[in-house]
């Protein structure tokens, strides 16, 4: 006789630990399964990644690197990374069956919008660091350092390559965590609105961390689509987190007993 699945209220600590290992497993189990492939192609994603630095860079030069096994290792690092991609909505599809249980019943037939658009704007925060934010930054280093002879490290470069792309892709998700959270009443239109100054601050902390370059026109490139996204969430926020808030007053005005 099949066991009856527990409700999420009915789970313990332990058991919701390991239905989170369970989907970490699934998760980079299927990394582990897409980097083969991945590899065949790594160096024909490594010169597209690299293109927005080589591309100012003088006709001829190449980056360096150090060690006789740097190579190597950057190669494994860009097939890794090409997979993580490759296998995103896999991923956000595991990050939400860990969530759904906590949701209400007519919430879960959300999961093929949340996979697709956690994956589009993961996917496309990546496209615009590699389109327009990266580039940028690349331009504005190599101008600084015109006096100077460039020794670039493919190490050094894809550490970067990899913060940027990552990084902003995270931070495109913000519509869909402020979905998720105004959905469990933790935050309301109402309130972003009213903090959107601390909201500010923090976009901007977050934008100089991301950028490698201090300057602010830099952080602008990234703050700017930040702020956009913000504002973007105070509609999903407005809209989506109606119907659960409603719910809760309802349930509040109702009589003990």
């Amino acid at each position: 006789m099949r066991k009856a699945k527990k409700s999420p209220d009915e789970m313990t600590f332990l058991e919701h630990l390991d239905d989170l290992r369970k989907r970490l497993f699934y998760a980079f189990l299927s990394i582990f399964v897409a980097v083969i492939p991945a590899y065949v192609f790594s160096k024909d994603v490594y010169n597209f990644l690299a293109k927005p630095l080589t591309q100012f860079l003088p006709e001829g030069q190449k980056l360096s690197y150090l060690t006789l096994t740097e190579p190597f290792m950057t190669y494994i690092k860009v097939a890794f990374l090409t997979a993580l991609f490759a296998v995103s909505p896999f991923i956000f599809y595991q990050l939400w069956k860990f969530v759904a249980p906590g949701l209400y019943q007519k919430e879960k037939k959300y999961v093929f919008p949340f996979v697709l658009f956690t994956s589009v704007f993961f996917i496309g925060g990546a496209a615009f660091s590699y389109l327009v934010a990266y580039p940028f930054a690349c331009r504005f280093f190599l101008q600084l350092g015109k006096d100077f002879q460039a020794v670039i490290t493919i190490g050094q470069f894809f550490s970067l390559t990899i913060k940027m792309l990552l990084g902003v892709g995270l931070v495109f998700e913000m519509p869909v965590l402020i979905f998720f959270l105004s959905k469990m009443g933790i935050v309301t239109a109402k309130g972003m609105v009213k903090n959107f100054k601390y909201a500010v601050l923090g976009i901007f902390v977050v934008a100089a961390v991301i950028t490698p370059s201090p300057d602010m026109v830099n952080q602008l490139i990234i703050a700017g689509p930040m702020l956009a996204l913000y504002g973007i969430g105070v509609l999903v926020a407005l809209v989506f987190g109606k119907e659960r808030r409603l719910r809760r007053e309802k349930k509040a005005a109702e009589p003990a007993g």
